[in-house]
């Protein structure tokens, strides 16, 4: 039966045809796997998604995380899935074998949480936060702080999560009050609260690892006096740490994650006698912002990856149900059986668009994730420090693209469902609230804007947007070679435009006029590389025939002819330098 979570051979295109994963296993750190191996660890991930993460996604959707005071309840079904999680070795799948990892390739371990994610994102949550934990405990931690919480991370025995955001400062992170306050033993007691913590407190592990940015007194304001702590629920030696839930926080989707409002040094609980919650320092005082974007840069790529998931997984409960829901008859048609919805041209166009939007996240996902590894692995140093800058380009994009646009898929799954798709007995409706989150969480778009138009097209003398511009232009000299000259031309185009007008916004003088054209500029800029990612699956496909590829060239065509379009009226408002939302009275409003 086919799934309806992603499709395999989509991953196997991406993964083999397009991105060659094989031939990472050249490389030293690769050299013990093989295209046998990824494909067995692939295998698995689609069967403990199907059987242990997908049967419980309603059910923990309708009974959602209960706080009763003292402790958190959440379906059975949850831990017992994370402990065949936990078995499967995949959350080290990426890590280095001295800590208990599979040393994996990042494309493929990525290609691998996808299934979890599509098939319950809410449970995926759990171990996606951990993953992204230990890698920053693997990055920047002390050895002892490795090897007293990443090894049981990876084991699935603790679980890990990121504490930013309070009631009063949720993106805006210099306004954080958190103290920490240094004790002669070397340790700190932090005191505050941190809100929207996914994962804040459950019974689904032995621990529960924190990583928390916190201020030390007398240091510098703002964010340069943000410093970052491991805070555990539970301490080394078994005294339980000034870690309280303060309550959960009750969501339009996403629900089986619970998410919390943590107090941190409220007194209940003493370790040593003394108030305030127990944390070590990871590195440096007043390093915390610039290590904890390890992490978030890590779940902004994760985000980016669970959105796609959600769009896929919709798209193709769509298609299913468009081929085997009946209603209507052709619009030449003269009489007759009603016909599969499918064979309506309005359907099609909307599962066209999914499948574009889709597919297309996908593989900007993977192709982020093979240049982490490509970072890591490459040659040289040369190669390893473009695939860095191009990955840093290209983060708010693998972000915010795939959290607009795929659950833009979702809406329009249960459009096509029609009436039925706005019910609770579809998985449509549940896809669509849970995608909700993505848009917001790990920066909203506004920040990915500012991030991408503020930071990553201008630092270095502009040698991101060079960079992002001469590989978009590599694909398409190999387009215009391979006889696509419609698309080559058209991508052309437009990755001119991205540069007439980043040069036309910042020569404006004024960086409030620049800014508050990044929303806009996120958009079409991200419409423009999805071109190229489309542009680039078409050359995978080559000439090759079958009903597989003849669906890669429909969904590519849609794109280049449907979206890519929408950019030229963006670029004519960005060019125009439209002060609209800064001239505006508030009081009007």
């Amino acid at each position: 039966m086919r799934s309806l979570l992603l499709s395999r051979r989509d991953l196997d295109f991406l993964l083999h045809e397009w991105l060659d994963v094989e031939s990472l296993t050249k490389r030293e750190r690769f050299a013990e796997h093989s295209r046998e191996t990824f494909d067995a660890v692939l295998d698995l991930s689609e069967q403990v998604a199907t059987e242990r993460f997908a049967p419980h996604n309603r059910a923990a959707d309708l009974d959602e995380p209960r706080f009763d005071g003292e402790r958190v309840h959440l379906i059975p079904e949850v831990a017992e899935a994370l402990a065949v999680f936990a078995g499967t070795g995949i959350t080290g799948a990426a890590m280095d074998e001295a800590v208990g990892g599979m040393q994996l390739p990042q494309t493929v371990a990525q290609a691998c949480f996808l299934w979890f994610q599509a098939a319950n994102i809410a449970t995926s949550a759990y171990p996606f936060l951990t993953i992204a934990n230990a890698n920053l405990l693997l990055a920047h931690g002390s050895p002892e702080q490795v090897e007293t919480w990443v090894g049981p991370m990876v084991e699935g025995r603790f679980f890990g999560t990121m504490c930013l955001s309070e009631p009063q400062a949720g993106s805006s992170l210099a306004d954080i009050t958190t103290r920490a306050e240094p004790r002669e033993d070397g340790t700190y007691r932090l005191s505050g609260n941190k809100m929207w913590i996914s994962g804040g407190d459950h019974d689904l592990s032995e621990n529960i690892v924190h990583l928390v940015l916190a201020k030390i007194p007398g240091g510098p304001a703002g964010v340069k006096g943000i410093s970052l702590f491991v805070v555990p629920k539970i301490l080394p030696d078994g005294q339980r740490n000034d870690v309280v839930l303060a309550g959960v926080n009750h969501k339009m989707g996403y629900r089986g994650t619970v998410n919390t409002l943590l107090n941190f040094g409220e007194g209940r609980f003493t370790p040593g006698g003394e108030a305030g919650a127990v944390g070590t320092i990871v590195g440096e005082p007043g390093q915390g912002l610039a290590l904890m974007f390890h992490m978030m840069n890590e779940a902004r790529v994760g985000v980016g990856g669970g959105a796609a998931a959600l769009g896929y997984t919709g798209y193709l409960h769509a298609l299913d149900y468009a081929r085997t829901r009946t209603q209507g008859r052709p619009a030449t048609g003269k009489g007759g059986p009603p016909v599969a919805i499918v064979e309506h041209a309005d359907v099609v166009r909307m599962l066209l668009a999914q499948k574009s939007y889709a597919e297309g996240a996908v593989a900007l996902i993977l192709y982020c994730a093979k240049l982490l590894d490509e970072e890591r692995t490459a040659a040289t140093a040369e190669e390893q420090a473009r695939a860095h800058l191009l990955l840093d380009t290209l983060t708010p994009i693998a972000k915010s693209w795939p959290s607009q646009w795929c659950l833009a898929a979702n809406d329009l799954a249960i459009q096509v469902h029609g009436g039925y798709g706005y019910t609770r007995e579809y998985a449509v409706e549940q896809f669509y609230r849970d995608n909700r989150l993505n848009p917001i969480h790990e920066g909203t778009h506004g920040i990915q804007g500012l991030d991408l138009l503020g930071r990553k097209v201008v630092i270095a003398d502009g040698a991101g947007l060079t960079l992002l511009q001469g590989t978009l232009g590599a694909t398409v000299e190999r387009a215009r070679a391979a006889g696509l000259t419609e698309h080559a031309d058209a991508l052309g185009a437009a990755v001119t435009r991205v540069e007439e007008v980043t040069r036309t916004l910042w020569a404006a003088g004024d960086p409030a006029v620049t800014l508050a054209n990044s929303s806009v500029y996120l958009e079409a800029v991200g419409h423009v590389v999805l071109a190229w990612i489309w542009l680039e699956q078409l050359l995978a496909a080559g000439d090759r025939e079958g009903d597989f590829y003849a669906g890669k060239r429909a969904a590519a065509q849609y794109f280049f002819r449907h979206e890519l379009p929408r950019t030229g009226p963006q670029f004519a408002l960005l060019e125009s330098l439209d002060r609209t939302t800064l001239d505006v009275d508030p009081a009007t409003l």
